[in-house]
């Protein structure tokens, strides 16, 4: 994944996104399965997120993302599945017998950030920082 580069910013945001079926019903197979990605594809694109990997499976979806900094990931999150739950249950009626309340996805989500950066480098970042050696930055411990 490249860093995105804006005007006056530059970044490289990546997260694990994953989310049910409601009651973790297995109805994304076949013909659904394969609309319910073509959809997230869309999503995707219209957002300027980036699918990194990603997997619909049979009651449950997996994304590796990478987004822009401009949009959170519960922005990401309701657009994939507010989207995704209205064209599924518009275009395919068999799915009104499992879902009467109009509610194709679970409640919530998972979300894991991701990255090349890990928390021990962050931490020696900082602790070079904190070094007395540094006083000509100024730094201040924020702890």
């Amino acid at each position: 994944m490249e860093n995105r580069i804006g005007s006056h910013t530059t970044s490289r945001l990546s997260a694990h996104i994953i989310w049910c079926t409601k009651y973790r019903y297995k109805v994304l197979d076949g013909e659904v399965q394969s609309r319910c990605r073509d959809i997230l594809v869309q999503v995707c694109n219209s957002e300027d997120v980036k699918i990194l990997k990603g997997v619909v499976s049979k009651d449950h979806v997996h994304m590796h993302i990478g987004y822009p900094p401009k949009i959170s990931i519960s922005d990401i999150v309701k657009r994939l599945k507010g989207r995704s739950s209205r064209v599924l249950q518009m275009e395919y009626p068999h799915l009104k017998k499992h879902y009467w309340g109009k509610h194709f996805w679970a409640i919530g989500y998972g979300v894991w950030s991701t990255g090349v950066i890990t928390d021990e480098m962050v931490q020696q970042y900082l602790e070079h920082h904190k070094d007395d050696s540094n006083k000509e930055y100024g730094n201040m411990i924020l702890e």
